[in-house]
């Protein structure tokens, strides 16, 4: 496994050269960073583009370059020290620091696991158990919906091989609405919402309803955490005060992500609106960006029952609340 991401890294380097660099203007120092975004412009990120509108990440002197090529191994580059930051769920960081890479999830973004499994209601899927003998389809063996699904037949009590697990690629939606999958795991804030917009029935099991697991939020890497703490905390910061504006004013978020997201205009905006205030459902924290210890504890186990890592690692190095605003 370290050699695959060694590969990887390499490879992941010479697309991402100059992906933080220092410019001076008017106002003093700037920072400039690349940030992997992990996925393309969507309205999910709507606190990442009010925090880059609102001047937010200017005012702690950073310049936010959005990475959203699929090709970068943020994770890798990260815990290289090749750029300061990435946008990572949980499970990313456990994986890498069992392989030796020095990350730290530094803000809980996601404070609930955003994977759910969705069924035809005439298969009668009422709770995880429900799933046993069933034939499920998911992009593939790997990422949040393989580590949700898991999650969700651990807490039904079924076991890997009484379930048929089919990777069909990123395409959940046509394929329930094709018919040819009647059970599928997909991203709960937007893939249901799509489907039940084009008028397809469907029953869902959220992961989070079920157990507690870290999702998505910012990643750093030790040696920037012990040489430059304050780049951390501004990017903390900013991200925060942009979840606070969007969680206050969704209206606002959304008129605002149309200058990032290329074509949300072309977009049906009821739909998209439910995508953002599905998402902000699991955002919601009584401190904004703070990282719960059991959930780092649950992930940690899962990770070791699945054989993905080949014992639990020290979760206490894997995050901090140091930074947490």
């Amino acid at each position: 496994m370290k050699k695959i991401v060694l590969l990887m890294l390499g490879l992941a380097i010479s697309l991402m050269a100059c992906a933080g660099s220092e410019v001076q203007n008017e106002a003093g120092s700037i920072r400039r960073i690349k940030l992997p975004m992990g996925y393309i412009p969507n309205i999910q990120y709507a606190p990442f583009y009010v925090a880059v509108d609102k001047g937010y990440f200017a005012e702690e002197g950073i310049e936010i370059e959005f990475d959203y090529s699929f090709e970068t191994d943020g994770i890798a580059l990260t815990g290289a020290g090749e750029i300061p930051f990435t946008v990572a769920s949980g499970e990313q960081v456990l994986l890498a620091r069992a392989q030796g890479l020095p990350v730290v999830y530094v803000f809980a973004w996601y404070q609930q696991f955003p994977i759910s499994v969705i069924a035809a209601p005439e298969l009668n899927i009422n709770e995880p158990a429900d799933l046993r003998g069933k034939r499920i389809g998911l992009p593939g063996l790997f990422g949040a919906n393989y580590i949700g699904l898991r999650a969700l037949l651990f807490a039904g009590g079924v076991e890997p091989s009484e379930v048929t697990l089919d990777a069909i690629g990123f395409n959940q939606v046509e394929a329930y609405a094709s018919g040819q999958h009647d059970i599928v795991a997909v991203y709960a804030a937007n893939e249901p919402i799509v489907l039940a917009a084009q008028g397809f029935e469907l029953t869902e099991l959220r992961v989070a309803d079920y157990v507690l697991l870290t999702a998505n939020g910012i990643v750093t890497n030790e040696e920037t955490i012990a040489n430059e703490p304050d780049l951390v905390r501004g990017m903390t910061r900013a991200l925060a005060r942009g979840m606070e504006d969007t969680i206050a004013d969704p209206d606002e978020a959304y008129e605002i992500s149309k200058k990032f997201v290329e074509n949300l205009k072309d977009q049906d905006k009821d739909v998209q609106m439910q995508v953002l205030k599905t998402s902000m459902e699991f955002w919601q924290a009584g401190r904004i960006g703070f990282s719960r210890p059991q959930a780092w504890e649950n992930m940690n186990d899962l990770l070791a029952k699945m054989g993905l890592i080949p014992e639990p690692v020290d979760v206490s190095k894997a995050f901090t609340n140091e930074f947490v605003p």
